[in-house]
Parts: C-alpha cells; structure tokens; sequence
C-alpha cells in the first residue's frame, strides 16, 4: 500500500482520458518535440559513444572514421526509423570480434559491402515480420557468445595496454603473451592503468561532491584523464590518427569464395540483429521500471527495430562505416539520463557527426593506449558474473561454456552453432531423463515415474510394470507434467490387464497424497494424456488454485507414518526442481490468481503461524515443512501466476493504486477475500484485524491503525463504498462469549474491548436478533458474528471522514457474512422486520 502520496485527486481541469483503460492510447501529435530532458540525455550518451567508437573501430583494425560514421548512423537512422524509441544503436563490442576477422581475410572495402549486404538481409528478415523469432535462442547461448566476445577483446587489446601489437587469433595472442610481459612499455602501461583506474573509480565517488562529478561520464573522464598526464608528462606514444575524409575508404565491391562470403553475412545479419532484439527488450524493461518514463514512451516494435538496425547497416556500410547494433552501454545512460523520445538518439548522432568534422584536432591527441585500455574494460564486463549465476541456476551452463570457448577458439558463427546443438542436446536429454523406480512396502508395490512419459520411456515403463505381480495392490506414482499417447496406451493396457485378474491400481498424482479422479478413463487417466486429481482420505489438496492449503503434509504431531508422508512431501522439492511444477490450474484470474505469493502458501490472507510448543524437539528453520511451503508457493507464484498478472501489476505500478471498495474483514485463514469477491489487484484495499472490528473514534488509549487506513481509503483513494464482513466460526467472537473479567489483560484482551458493544447489543432483548437468509442463527456464536457486522457499521458511521462521505452521497456501507463451511455469502439488508442477511446467489452475479 503506497500512503505516502494520493493516487488520485479532484481537479476539475484536469482533462478525462479519451479511451478506455485498456485501449491502445491516443495518437499523439506529429512533429518533432525537443525536451530538456532530451537534450541532456543525448550529451550523457555523446560522450559515452565518442571514446567508444573510437575504441572498437580501433580494436577491429579499421579506419578510425569508421567508429565514427557507425556511431553517426545509428544515432540517426536508428533513432529516426527505429522500433524502440531510447535504445541507442552504434559500432558494438559484440560486433568487434567478428569485423576484425572479416577485415583480416577480406580488406576494409568488402567487409564494408558485406554490412551492406546484411542490413539488406536484416530488411528481408523485418518485412517477414520473425523478429520475435530471435528471442527463441536461449539466452545462454547469447550470453556464452558475448562473453566468448569479451575474452576475445580483452586479450586482443591487453598487448596494446602492453605496448605491443595484438594478432588477429587468440591462441597467438595467448601464446605471445609471456613475451609481451617481457618487453612491457612503461609509458603505455602507465597512461592504460590510469584510463583503467579513472574508469572504475569514478562512478564510486563518495558524498554530494561525488553525485555532482558523475553527471561527467566516467569513459570520457578516463580518456581526458589519460591524455592529459600523457600531454603533460611527455609520453611519446601512438595517437589516434584521422585522416582527411577526402581520404575515407568506402564500400567496394564484395571479393572473395562465395560460401566465405554468404557465411560472412549471415554471422554479421545473426549478431546485429539477435544483440539488438535482446536489447530492445532490455530498454523496455528498463523503461517499465522508471514511472516517470513508461507512461510515455512505447514498448518497442521489433519488427519495425529490425528494419531500421537493416537500414542503418546498409548506409554505414554504404559510407564506409562499421556494423551497427543495440548497444548496452549508450542505452543505459539513455534510460538513467531521463530521455523521453527518439530525439535524444537522433540528437547524439548530430552531435558525433559535428565532433567528427569539428573536433579533428582535439582526438587526435588521444594516446591509443587509452582507448586499448578502455575497450579492454568494455570486454571484461561482457563476461558477467550475473549471466554465469543465471544460467547456473537454470541448469544452462553447459549451453554456456560450450559456446563460450566455441566462439573464442572458433569463431561466432561457429561458437553459436556449437552452442544450439548443445542446447538441444541438453533438452532432449531432459526430456529423456526419466527414472522409474519399484519397490514393495507391506505388499504393497509402489512404482514411482519421475520425469516427463514420452515414447522413448514406455520400454523401461513396461519392463517396471511387468515386475508387479498379476492381482497385486499397486500404487504407481506419476511425479511429472506431460504424457504422451504411446505412454498412455502402455500405463492403461498393464491397468485393464492387472484389474483384470483381481488387482487393484491405485494412480497418485504429481504430489505425495493426490490421488487421480476418474472422469474419462480408467482411474482418471485422460485419453490426451492428462490427469486430473480429487480428494481423497488422508489428503485435502485440490488443484483448482495455485496456493493449495497443504493439508496432506501432517504436523509432527501424528503418528510415524504420518510424519513420513509430510517429509516426503516436502523434501521431494528441492531434489529435482524441474519436474515439480505444481499441477493446479488457475481457473479465475481475478478471484485466484491475484492472490500471488500468499503470507504462507496454505492459506493466502494475513495469517499467523502457530509457534512450536515448548517441547518440540526442533525449531522452524530453513528445512522445516513450513519453510518448503513457503519456497515452493513463492516459486509457484513466480512460474504460474505471475506471468498472467504481470502486465495488469505493471500497469498498476505506473498508475497507482484506485480501488473502488474498501474491505474490512477478520483475519482469519480461511477468509480468501479475493476469491470470495472475484477481485483481483487493485480492486480492493483490505483491511485485516482479529474480528473485524472497528473501533469508535475518539476511544481512549484507541487505536488508529484502522481509523488510518478508513481515512486514507475514504479521503485519499475515495473508494465507493465499504464492506464490513465477518463470518462463521470465529475466535473472537467465542473469545468474546468466553470473557473472564479476571483474566490478565493481554494484547489481545485490550484488542477484544471493541467488541463488547457487539454483545451488548445482542443481548438487548429490544432490538430484533439478526437473522440469515430469514432464519435464526444457528447458535449464540453465529448470533454474535451478525450482530457484530450490524455494530461495528455503526462505529463506521461514527467516523469523521465516513459521515461527511455518506452525506454527501459518495459512500455506501455494506455488510456481509460468509459462512466458512457453506461457501455461501450473505449480504445484509435492511427491512421493517430486522437486521437480515440474505443469500448472494448466482441470479445476483448477472444483475
């Protein structure tokens, strides 16, 4: 609940929305619009490109105009035709392994046409509209190849720090490396580890003074820094040498083997645009966590971003330039400087180009040493720790190291092949992996299936199946979320087969106690391969919500079998990850799937866990059941729920939170407020406490945590209306019945008070008794639950900001009382006879 601001204000000039909520918004007016912010932004990121695309031009063995014209295009023609709006194209580390080789075997002018080539391919390839058809490579892959990038660049540009001269292959530039070491050039070493030390160093200055100095990039920090001391101390060291453009090689005519020449293309067309679709979707994320930006700027189109990184690349290469693509770096300081359109890129790209024709003189006073220094960084950060912890953690981190060293001792284009056909591998493996095991308890045979039953399994299956004898109990136990029909054939003929000579088969589901119901085939086996589960005795987990209650994992209070039964229900979890997604549907967004990450997965409301008892031989910690509820429902949440109620949280996030109903209800675990109100986010702003009370304004020693939150909903969320709702069985109430006035006064007693006008009130023999559905309460606790609902409305009522609501007509009351054990709702109306609540039926949901 975010109480610091108001979500929503009276202005009467302020103008209504002209669409609908979830309609696309309204086109905005044409013409170019140049902020502040966008002028800002584009200076944070001209700074940034200007050392860098002199760096990578340096580092593929090009022109150094080349950097330059790259950087102007895709400033340019990518801001300008682009689909995502702040991402910030330009000459790519990622790109650099590959041009450098392609000018080693070809020359600068075909490599020139072969970038024109592939921006024509990457044109075809966004006509064809299969842009989303990149993000299907794992991002292991795309990952290992960027680190396999890095280590190349960063041991390529390591003998230039050196003052020496790189070679075009990373096994000779490893091997020349101890000899490099021997012949270090003091002054290149020197002016590299201050650019090194300025770049790393900047970003963490401390205190305001710190804040204010990394407004100034830290790359143009460190290259200033460097050719300064360099300047001053009288290094005589290689600089950067631009030549006249009168003199700028432009793209020739492709010569060369024709297959070299289609591979070429094809590996410059896969890097270009796989790197900028990834990081399209990269800025997107990026924009959608920043409020201030997502409101106005438009998720990316990445069909149309294809076509434009296409035709950047055939106008860089047509100009001499290097490939272009999405760069990491530059969109980054885009997004965090505060752009807010296209115009921040298209802006950066004039001002590289003025720099280009202006600045002559001033780069060319930058050592070369520096700019070696500063994309040697620029390849160690592209093998991330974090990508290496992501991958390991999704079992991916084969897929990684093989295209890793694929692409550092291959090549990209064969890195990345080696890299698919791993990931492939790995997941038929997986899906192959099947362990099915058999073993005999009490005369009772137990087969258990972990994994997914495919075809490829069914031998082993039917070998397991046929080892239970003819008319034996069998328990066969299917740990795994997919069937195939040669699987289903086999399990339902051994079935026939066993009951058939007067066995019994008893299917369990994907968890420990989840038997298989029978609606279509035999023990609830469905023709499609499915299963469906029901309840059954000992277990009362059912598959219609996420967040099942857990109640077939029995305390330690049971028996000894029962007690195995909750270990192997919990410990099973943890072993093998990926076939334990839990097999409930979410059948109602809005009443289930909203509850997200429940306070404890059995029971999605506030609720309290009961502590051990005093002689509990062992604590909760993290291997307890109750901690492995908890995991397993937050990682439920995230794989299952999630994903449906991302984009409805986002829009939430951005827009802020405006409920229309204010819902005061006990705490109690069974009270699912948004299952029984089909809500979901941002319908509801609930309050919770022990009985649903409302305690009057202006009680001494009061507490005003409910009142708070009345005040805040009424006078800042203006909600419409509020429900107070109690309901069947509750522990206050009998907690109320049961007072002692000698009783200690505890918390909870103190808490209680609020409620003693309720028995007060059900007492008074001249009021009429609160009825359901027009007859009597079923006992005095029932009684004093509805009466409880009918006071604490009026200690509503007595509310500052609820009266002044209800008399100016923008408030309703309502009260309600569920009845746990019926799943019934009732809603209380007011008639000449009393105080009824009356049923909530299925008539009354279509009104």
């Amino acid at each position: 609940m975010s109480a610091c601001t108001p979500t929503r204000h009276d202005d009467p000039h302020r103008k209504e929305h002209s669409h609908e909520p979830h309609s696309p918004p309204s086109p905005r007016p044409r013409g170019p619009r140049l902020t502040g912010a966008d002028v800002s932004a584009s200076i944070a990121v001209f700074l940034i490109a200007l050392p860098l695309s002199l760096g990578i031009a340096l580092a593929t063995g090009a022109p150094l105009q080349a950097g330059l014209v790259a950087a102007a295009v895709g400033g340019v023609v990518v801001g300008r035709l682009g689909g995502a709006p702040l991402q910030v194209s330009g000459p790519a580390a990622g790109l650099t392994v590959v041009t450098a080789e392609l000018i080693q075997r070809y020359g600068w002018r075909t490599t020139c046409a072969i970038t024109v080539l592939a921006g024509l391919a990457q044109l075809g390839l966004g006509l064809l509209r299969v842009a989303r058809t990149a993000l299907a490579v794992s991002p292991a892959i795309v990952h290992g190849m960027l680190a396999g990038i890095g280590v190349t660049i960063a041991v390529a540009q390591l003998h230039i720090v050196l003052g020496g001269t790189p070679h075009s292959s990373v096994l000779l530039n490893l091997r020349d490396l101890p000899a490099q070491l021997a012949r270090v050039q003091t002054a290149a070493l020197s002016v590299s580890a201050l650019t090194l030390c300025l770049l790393l160093a900047w970003p963490r200055l401390p205190g305001r003074a710190g804040r204010l100095l990394r407004v100034v990039p830290a790359p143009l920090v460190a290259v200033t820094g460097a050719t300064t001391s360099a300047a001053l101390l009288g290094f005589g060291l290689p600089k950067v040498d631009l030549p006249s453009w009168s003199s700028h090689a432009l793209a020739g005519l492709p010569e060369g083997p024709a297959l070299g020449l289609i591979a070429a293309v094809l590996t410059i067309t896969l890097v270009c645009s796989v790197q900028s679709l990834l990081g399209a979707v990269a800025v997107d994320k990026m924009v959608a966590a920043r409020p201030a930006l997502s409101g106005r700027v438009r998720r990316a189109d990445l069909d149309r971003e294809l076509l434009g990184q296409g035709a950047a690349n055939v106008v860089s290469g047509t100009l001499g330039g290097l490939p272009v693509a999405g760069v990491a770096v530059r969109s980054t300081a885009n997004v965090n400087a505060g752009a807010v359109s296209r115009n921040s890129t298209m802006l950066h790209g004039v001002l590289v180009v003025i720099a280009a024709l202006l600045m002559v003189p001033i780069l060319e006073l930058i050592p070369l040493a520096s700019l070696a220094a500063l994309v040697m960084a620029v390849g160690i950060q592209m093998v991330s720790l974090h990508h290496i912890r992501t991958v390991t953690r999704h079992r991916e981190v084969l897929v990684y190291a093989v295209t890793t060293v694929g692409v550092v001792f291959l090549g990209v284009l064969e890195g990345v092949a080696l890299g698919i056909g791993m990931a492939v591998a790995v997941a038929l493996h997986r899906l192959t992996r099947t362990r099915i095991t058999h073993h005999e308890k009490e005369g009772v045979h137990h087969v258990h299936v972990r994994g997914q039953l495919t075809f490829l399994a069914v031998p082993r299956l039917s070998r397991t199946l046929h080892l239970v004898p003819q008319g034996a109990h069998a328990v066969v136990e299917l740990d795994g979320s997919f069937m195939d029909h040669a699987a289903y054939e086999s399990l339902q003929d051994w079935q026939s087969t066993q009951t058939a000579h007067g066995g019994t088969v008893e299917l369990v589901g994907r968890r420990t106690g989840v038997r298989i119901g029978e609606p279509t085939g035999p023990a609830g086996l469905h023709p499609d391969g499915g299963t469906t589960a029901s309840d059954s005795s000992g277990c009362r987990c059912h598959p219609w919500t996420p967040w099942r209650n857990h109640q077939c994992a029995i305390p330690e209070s049971g028996g000894p079998a029962q007690r195995n039964d909750a270990e192997t229900t919990t410990a099973r979890a943890p072993e093998d990850t990926e076939h334990t997604e839990p097999s409930g549907l979410t059948t109602k967004l809005g009443a289930l799937g909203a509850l997200g990450a429940p306070g404890t997965p059995g029971t999605p409301g506030a609720t309290v866990e009961a502590p051990a008892p005093p002689s509990s031989p062992r604590a909760p910690d993290a291997t307890t059941p109750t901690a492995n509820q908890l995991a397993r429902g937050i990682s439920a949440f995230q794989r299952n729920t999630a994903p449906l109620v991302r984009s409805e949280l986002a829009r939430l996030a951005r827009e802020g939170q405006q409920p229309s109903q204010l819902f005061l209800t006990c705490a109690d675990s069974r009270l699912v407020t948004s299952m029984i109100t089909s809500s979901g986010p941002g319908d509801l702003f609930v309050v919770r406490n022990v009985g649903n009370l409302v305690p009057p304004p202006g009680e001494e020693s009061g507490d005003d945590s409910v009142a708070a939150a009345i005040e805040y909903a009424v006078d800042v969320l203006r909600v419409r209306s509020i429900t107070v709702c109690g309901h069947s069985g509750c522990g206050a109430m009998q907690a109320l019945l049961a007072a002692d006035q000698d009783t200690a006064q505890t918390p909870l007693r103190r808490w209680l008070r609020y409620g003693a006008p309720s028995v007060a009130r059900m007492a008074d023999g001249s009021r009429p008794a609160a009825r359901l559905a027009g007859r009597a309460a079923a006992d005095t606790v029932e009684q004093l639950c509805l009466t409880n609902v009918i006071q604490q409305l009026e200690h509503l009522r007595a509310h500052d900001s609820v009266s002044r609501a209800l008399r100016a007509g923008e408030l309703e009351l309502h009260g309600m009382y569920f009845h746990v054990g019926e799943a019934q709702a009732y809603l209380l109306s007011e008639v000449h006879e009393g105080e009824v609540f009356d049923h909530v039926g299925v008539a009354d949901l279509t009104a």
